[in-house]
């Protein structure tokens, strides 16, 4: 695992500004906190914190996919959310009890830019609006949670996977091609359900033109599975 100053790509300048938590922000303070952080290229499987560890520092991800999730007493994993590459997380921790309240864990290759919270606390300090993109941010967050608990508690298993393998592809309609980046296992435990329930479900999507080989997806037809993703049409199903 590499540490070092945060020396980015072309690319990766475009990617930080248009994270939520950083829109608002004056182009000198946005400098001054990435001139501060440091970027890590970390392997797969690599732990980025754990639930109750002091909470000094947050994320963006730049690369790569992380689970973030917590522990149960019996010590099982319940999956919170899937961070995806252009989002930042555990910002929310450095304000409530100092904690991190679940654990980090990059699930495939990735890069992660750390911030501390010594240099977010200075820019609040500096510059009011930080705090007004902080509170976007979370209210963003907790609308993807409300979804989420949606989700679970009131959509069908196939409308779930729909819904959640839309997210890798392109607007409109036709057909799609793409890579899991990460495994079945997973998904199943992010969207709630066993993986013998994500098995059935994706066998039902196989009606909408869904074939899945191993971790590769091919979807035939857009369009009817943005239908059973939105609408639930599970009569085509």
């Amino acid at each position: 695992m590499a540490t070092e100053p945060a020396r980015l790509k072309p690319q990766d300048a475009a990617q930080i500004r248009a994270v939520p938590l950083f829109q608002t922000l004056a182009e000198r303070a946005l400098d001054a906190l990435v001139a501060s952080s440091t970027l890590r290229t970390v392997p797969r499987g690599t732990t980025l914190f754990l639930q109750d560890e002091p909470a000094d520092r947050f994320f963006v991800l730049l690369d790569g996919w992380v689970k973030l999730y917590r522990l149960t007493r019996d010590g099982s994993e319940a999956v919170v959310h899937v961070i995806a590459p252009g989002e930042s997380f555990a910002e929310a921790a450095m304000f409530a009890n100092g904690r991190f309240p679940v654990c980090g864990e990059a699930v495939s290759d990735a890069r992660v830019m750390t911030l501390t919270a010594a240099g977010f606390a200075r820019c609040l300090r500096e510059d009011d609006a930080v705090a007004f993109a902080m509170l976007g941010s979370l209210s963003l967050r907790l609308r993807h949670l409300v979804t989420q608990i949606e989700q679970l508690q009131v959509q069908p298993a196939p409308q779930r996977v729909a819904s959640f393998l839309l997210r890798f592809c392109p607007e409109g309609g036709g057909r799609a091609v793409f890579t899991l980046p990460f495994d079945k296992a997973l998904v199943a435990r992010r969207l709630g359900m066993q993986p013998e329930t994500l098995s059935r479900a994706l066998a039902r999507l196989r009606t909408a033109g869904v074939e899945t080989q191993g971790s590769q997806v091919t979807v035939a037809d857009l369009d009817a599975l943005r239908r059973i993703g939105e609408d639930g049409a599970e009569g085509e199903v």
